[in-house]
């Protein structure tokens, strides 16, 4: 049996309607897992033409997840939970983050509904010996000229890894994260769908190109898999050598 094979797992990827959330989703239901999502919209069928999104075969609840109420009163979707992907995540540009709205809106769904989610999942995780895994930024080790909040909520989300990686631990859990850097998504189109900013951007990347999806989704295979059961409280950096 292969240490990726996911067969008959039970996996939640927060954020799993698009770009890299989406990615790990499916990766995780190729391989066997029983998958849900939570996204924004009313149902799956709201993403059937969306860039980048691919709800088959995946199951789907609507969660406002900047909401800790919401949050609290989201249907569990399986009776048991192995691995807990936390891929949400929002930037605003124009500066809109250096105002309080935007600050608020930004840390509300970057950080504050990781921990949020996470205790709401624990006593699941912890049933299951299961494993965590964060998608948090380079934005969290580098700086984000005008996103003062989108960076600061992915720095705090990889401390927050570490620190319920030591803190889960003796639950049986375990907690880790990917970091990673310029993947062309509807998060990065700012930067992708112009020539200039994609080619200064392409020029710091040694590895000379972007990352795709399904890499970012083969780390957090390896994450949550039996490969990594000695790796705990790590954010792994995945972006082809550029904070190097």
């Amino acid at each position: 049996m292969s240490e990726l094979d996911f067969n008959g797992r039970k996996v939640l990827v927060v954020g799993g309607s698009s770009g890299i959330g989406n990615g790990i989703a499916q990766s995780f239901r190729r391989r066997g897992a029983d998958v849900h999502i939570w996204g924004t919209r009313p149902t799956a069928d709201d993403y059937a033409k969306e860039a980048g999104s691919d709800l088959d075969g995946l199951g789907y609840t609507q969660v406002d997840v900047s909401r800790a109420e919401a949050i609290a009163g989201a249907p569990l979707p399986f009776d048991r939970l192995d691995v807990l992907v936390h891929s949400q995540g929002i930037v605003l540009y124009k500066r809109a983050e250096f105002e309080p709205e935007g600050w608020d809106r930004v840390m509300a769904v970057n950080i504050d509904s990781i921990m949020h989610i996470s205790m709401r999942f624990h006593a699941q995780l912890a049933a299951g010996k299961g494993a965590m895994i964060v998608v948090s930024s380079v934005g969290a080790i580098r700086a984000t000229k005008g996103n003062p909040a989108y960076a600061a909520s992915k720095a705090a989300a990889a401390s927050l890894v570490k620190t319920l990686g030591q803190a889960w631990a003796g639950d049986g859990i375990r907690v880790n994260g990917i970091a990673p850097s310029l993947v062309d998504t509807k998060l990065t189109s700012v930067t992708m769908a112009h020539a200039n900013r994609r080619e200064k951007a392409l020029a710091r990347i040694p590895l000379g190109r972007f990352g795709q999806v399904e890499e970012m989704a083969g780390v957090v295979l390896f994450l949550a898999s039996p490969l990594a059961s000695y790796v705990c409280g790590q954010t792994i950096v995945v972006d082809g050598g550029l904070t190097l």
